[in-house]
């Protein structure tokens, strides 16, 4: 008789382990797979022809408590820049058409001529992928720089697929680092 309630005993034990070992490993958080980060302009080294463009929703631009949205049927019925410009993810020059960052902010009431204080303004462009970079609104503007930003929605005649439907480009770069890809939110901010 001690034989078997020495065996039910070591029995519940077993099956107590068991039990809590399971509630553990049902209650123990679960850690989602690591989202892979794009490096440098969010190209990863590759070509951009070789990218599969990611889903991404509308451009929002944002300044003070004023936002718009842009798709890019909206930014087709607005004036339109050519860049021609040496992508060196692709390595080879490449003629890419969109509008004017400029243009975009000053609807929303960002200075176009920006003077003293106006120049402590800084913009974070944002693609989907959550890669960010950081102009100042002296680089955006073509009064105080010679360089160009746009948002281009088009390169070599065709709707961007590999790297937008939206990309911010600009000239007067030595690497396309800050070329945002997937862009999907600029935010206007002010240095303190």
């Amino acid at each position: 008789m001690r034989c078997s309630v020495g065996l039910r005993f070591a029995a519940a034990v077993f099956l107590s382990a068991i039990s809590v070992s399971i509630l553990r490993a049902q209650a123990a958080p679960q850690n989602p797979p690591p989202v892979p980060r794009m490096p440098m302009g969010g190209m990863g080294g590759q070509a951009a022809s070789n990218i599969t463009a990611q889903v991404s929703g509308p451009l929002t631009i944002t300044y003070g408590d004023k936002s718009a949205e842009w798709t890019p049927e909206k930014l087709a019925a607005l004036p339109h820049t050519s860049l021609t410009v040496y992508n060196g993810h692709a390595k080879a020059e490449q003629t890419y058409s969109g509008v004017p960052l400029i243009d975009l902010l000053t609807r929303l009431g960002v200075p176009g001529k920006p003077r003293g204080k106006d120049l402590r303004l800084y913009l974070v462009a944002e693609g989907s992928d959550g890669y960010e970079v950081v102009y100042s609104i002296g680089e955006v503007t073509p009064d105080l720089h010679d360089g160009t930003v746009i948002v281009a929605d088009s390169e070599g005649g065709k709707p961007l697929t590999g790297s937008g439907p939206l990309q911010l480009v600009a000239t007067g770069e030595k690497h396309p680092a800050r070329w945002v890809r997937n862009l999907v939110a600029i935010h206007v901010r002010t240095a303190d």
